[in-house]
């Protein structure tokens, strides 16, 4: 028997990628599978019914269930009617996997008031959607489990992302809070910061030594390594994990930290701005370093 038997799963974004293989293992471990995914392109483009299809009947040909629902997260009547299919054709939800995603990957000063709506809307505003829209469902069942994409773009910032990275921490903030608010309920709320090559990714500009091998790093991690931890976040037996942050690098399970005071300093009477200038910023300075030098370099670029 399998981690999620008896349990019905919604992924977004599963024609594809990472949530293909979620949906995949989610089938693989016991729940049906509401596939979600409109099939558009990296930018949000078009649209193909032949992605979350696939994926659907590749989950019923190995003798699982699944549906597929081909909406749009940023779309609320889309995100509604993805819980809807889950509890029309299987009787219940009990997770929610948010990782449907598109890029707009532009550097800060060219981009567009469009470019950043479309990241937005797909990634935050398809998030509160899919989580709003099942909530409910699991207020009256007692339980439930929200699994949410973030990235490191958003924990720690990327060139060329603005829209991207604004989105993904968002998420952080949006888990955090659905986490605390609903926690009565039963409903927890979880987040993934996944390392994996995919479509998402494959956007990453190469050229010169340092990217080439950042590249070939990458293209090393598997999507189907990020699968295991969503499936355990949206089991019971994760029923006492709630308002975390996780990143999954090939075989390596991170748990983030949250934001913290690293150092303080109080002067009597308050400072003037040319007291700062002397006596707090250097005092500060030596953490600014260090944070930049973990954040930049050691985690993102160096995989396990």
């Amino acid at each position: 028997m399998g981690i999620l038997e008896g349990k019905v799963v919604a992924v977004t974004g599963a024609g594809r990628g990472i949530g293909r293989e979620i949906a995949l293992l989610c089938a693989k471990e016991g729940a049906s599978v509401v596939v979600n995914d409109p099939g558009v392109g990296g930018e949000g483009e078009g649209g193909d019914a032949g992605p979350a299809e696939t994926t659907a009947r590749d989950i019923r040909e190995a003798g699982g269930k699944a549906q597929a629902n081909l909406a749009s997260v940023a779309d609320p009547a889309g995100a509604a009617s993805i819980v809807e299919d889950a509890v029309q054709a299987f009787g219940r939800i009990d997770a929610v996997v948010n990782n449907a995603g598109i890029l707009r990957d532009r550097i800060w000063h060219k981009m567009s008031h469009e470019d950043w709506q479309a990241v937005i809307d797909v990634h935050l505003h398809g998030c509160f959607n899919t989580s709003k829209a099942a909530t409910p469902y699991f207020k009256e069942q007692g339980s439930g489990a929200l699994v949410h994409f973030t990235s490191t773009s958003g924990l720690i910032g990327n060139i060329g992302q603005a829209n991207y990275s604004a989105a993904k921490l968002g998420i952080v903030g949006l888990s955090q809070s659905i986490a605390l608010d609903a926690a009565r309920y039963g409903v927890r709320s979880n987040c993934i910061a996944p390392f994996a090559w995919s479509r998402m990714t494959a956007s990453i500009p190469t050229g010169g030594e340092d990217a080439d091998e950042r590249v070939k790093r990458l293209q090393s991690m598997g999507a189907e390594k990020i699968a295991p931890l969503a499936a355990y976040l949206c089991s019971d037996a994760a029923n006492d994990v709630t308002n975390q942050i996780f990143a999954v690098r090939r075989n390596e399970i991170v748990l983030f930290s949250k934001p913290r005071p690293v150092r303080s300093f109080a002067r009597d009477g308050g400072w003037t701005p040319q007291e700062i200038a002397d006596v707090a910023m250097p005092a500060f300075k030596p953490d600014f370093a260090r944070e930049d030098e973990v954040s930049a370099h050691v985690f993102p670029y160096d995989p396990i």
